[in-house]
């Protein structure tokens, strides 16, 4: 009895000593997940900060509650013992948390329901902290953004940008009121007559809001935005369009409203443009400070549809509600890609040279470019293409300092937030990722599965987010993302 009675106590005592190992470890390998710490040190950690200017460290950075308190060069002598918690950083590297700039906060595809909680654990894993919604169920979202603000749920920090849709000037003016009354932290526009972009423009200055336009095929271009004053233009559409001599050459029975003929000839507008009349016009949005979201990774199936319809984390991390939204089915946007052809992916394969030249022409000229990946729609998944997109920046030629800090200090100058967000600086919200490889080596890195290597003759997984820290609570980027692993296969159990 003597020897079970021991026996219990020793298992208690190695409890207690596990227990109080997952709180004191100092590695950088173990912390409290979902904790907010009255003071948390990170200590001797290599800083990429988002202004891009080089790394820098070993440094240390001290957070008090959701604040970064100060960042300052590692002393030798420890000199943290108020803190609550210490994490070493020894051989990692430190961002600020990635912003989204153009997300979707979907609680359906293909009017199936999809858990918000897939969502915001895949942003969070692949080190994004906060996001700009640019269109979703207006009621629910404001409900979400109260709750990461209370951080009562583990999502990003949320940006609502809501959608302005009106048919004429006088509606225009009242759902840009109304938007301010809801809260709204910005608007988006699209499909605009030149009379309605007018009250639309002209009541959000009036208001302060900022605003986004997804220009399509419309009466309205980048000229008019221009003239009239956004604050991004997200994608392409209507910056080529102002370069044209006349319209597009369409062919005789093109029609926009069905999206494969809509998607294919949009891989013909580059190569139409007027290289002189381009240049006017990004010199014109440069002047009026207007930034561009070009979103690359969202159209990347016209390019290459076999790659985008298999990546890797498809496995493991596609919810089935989303994969059935992927196949082709004219009722759905964006899932166009019926009858989609090799001259079709040759043209895409011009227009993203063109396309990509003109936005590295655009930044050359001193223009703002931002990062955000539209997902949920073409193949694309939450927070991978996020990881994708900064890829994308590197293949148009920006050095990986510049394409985090489109990423960072870029998209924060864009959300008005450049004071709070996108920076590892005293005063700024604790909005943070912790990796333990260089993402200025391999952007892969930051991918949550990581890359694998080869080592000693073996193959090992090397990068992935190890700890996100949102309003200064510390999240296990793994953990978050066996949580989606484990929302997936619930799914394609329950049959949904």
């Amino acid at each position: 009895m003597a020897n079970v009675k021991g026996f219990f106590i020793f298992v208690i005592l190695i409890g207690l000593f596990l227990a109080t190992g997952l709180k004191s470890e100092t590695n950088g390998q173990s912390s409290e997940h979902g904790k907010k710490y009255s003071q948390l040190v990170i200590r001797n950690v290599t800083i990429i900060d988002g202004n891009g200017t080089p790394a820098e460290g070993p440094m240390d950075v001290i957070i008090k509650d959701n604040t970064i308190q100060s960042v300052q060069f590692s002393q030798r002598d420890y000199p943290f013992k108020e803190a609550e918690k210490v994490i070493d950083g020894t051989g990692m590297y430190l961002l600020p948390g990635l912003i989204n700039l153009h997300a979707h906060i979907h609680d359906e595809r293909g009017g199936k329901p999809i858990p918000f909680e897939y969502l915001y654990k895949l942003w969070l894993s692949c080190g994004i902290t906060t996001v700009r919604d640019m269109g979703s169920n207006t009621a629910l979202t404001l409900l979400e953004r109260g709750k990461s603000l209370k951080d009562s749920i583990a999502a990003p920090r949320i940006f609502l940008y809501m959608i302005a849709w009106a048919r004429n000037p006088e509606d225009a003016r009242k759902r840009v009121q109304e938007i301010k009354r809801l809260g709204g932290d910005g608007v988006k526009i699209f499909g605009n007559d030149r009379d309605v972009l007018e009250a639309l423009l002209d009541e959000a200055h009036r208001l302060n809001l900022p605003v986004a336009h997804h220009i399509g095929v419309e009466e309205t271009d980048a000229s008019d935005d221009i003239q009239l004053g956004v604050t991004s233009i997200e994608h392409w559409y209507g910056i080529p369009d102002a370069a044209l001599h006349g319209s597009q050459d369409f062919p005789y029975y093109y029609n926009y409203g069905n999206e494969s003929d809509r998607f294919r000839y949009a891989g013909r507008l580059w190569r139409e443009t007027d290289p002189g009349k381009l240049k006017k016009v990004l010199q014109g949005m440069v002047e009026k400070k207007i930034a561009w979201c070009p979103t690359f990774v969202i159209y990347e199936a016209n390019r290459d549809l076999l790659r985008a319809a298999n990546q890797p984390w498809f496995k493991d991390y596609l919810h089935p509600v989303l994969e059935e939204y992927f196949v082709p089915n004219p009722l759905y946007h964006g899932s166009y890609h019926w009858n989609w052809s090799t001259t079709d992916e040759i043209y895409w394969k011009e227009n993203y040279q063109i396309w990509m030249r003109a936005v590295r022409e655009f930044s050359r000229m001193g223009g703002l470019v931002g990062v955000g990946e539209d997902a949920g729609y073409i193949y694309m998944l939450y927070g991978f293409s996020v990881i994708r997109e900064l890829e994308l920046h590197q293949e148009v030629g920006f050095h990986p300092l510049d394409v985090i800090r489109h990423a960072t200090g870029d998209n924060a100058k864009i959300l008005g937030m450049q004071d709070k967000l996108g920076r590892i600086k005293a005063g700024y919200f604790a909005d943070l990722l912790l990796i333990d490889e260089n993402p200025l080596e391999n952007f892969k890195y930051l991918y949550p599965t990581g890359v694998m290597a080869l080592k000693d003759g073996k193959l090992i997984r090397r990068g992935g987010v190890k700890w996100v820290i949102k309003d200064g609570i510390v999240y296990h980027a793994p953990t978050l993302l066996e949580d989606v692993k484990k929302i997936v296969n619930e799914a394609k159990k329950g049959g949904i």
